[in-house]
């Protein structure tokens, strides 16, 4: 596995992990027993996932030269 295809391996895993949280925290936030720390784990996540977004477009356009094989 290439350096290109592992990274976008590990982006799209990593992303998908960080709006599944980033879910989970929204949803228990406007839970009746949902707390400042839910929203705080909810945005986070978000923004992880947003990141993660850019990296990953980053990293592609670096290893254009490089084969997914």
């Amino acid at each position: 596995m290439s350096l290109k295809a592992f990274h976008i391996v590990f982006v799209i895993l990593t992303t998908t992990t960080s709006l599944v949280v980033a879910g989970l925290e929204l949803n228990k936030f406007f839970s009746p027993l949902g707390s400042l720390s839910n929203l705080a784990m909810g945005i986070g996540g978000l923004l992880a996932a947003i990141a993660l977004v850019v990296y990953g477009r980053y990293v592609l356009k670096k290893l254009q030269h490089i084969s997914y094989l």
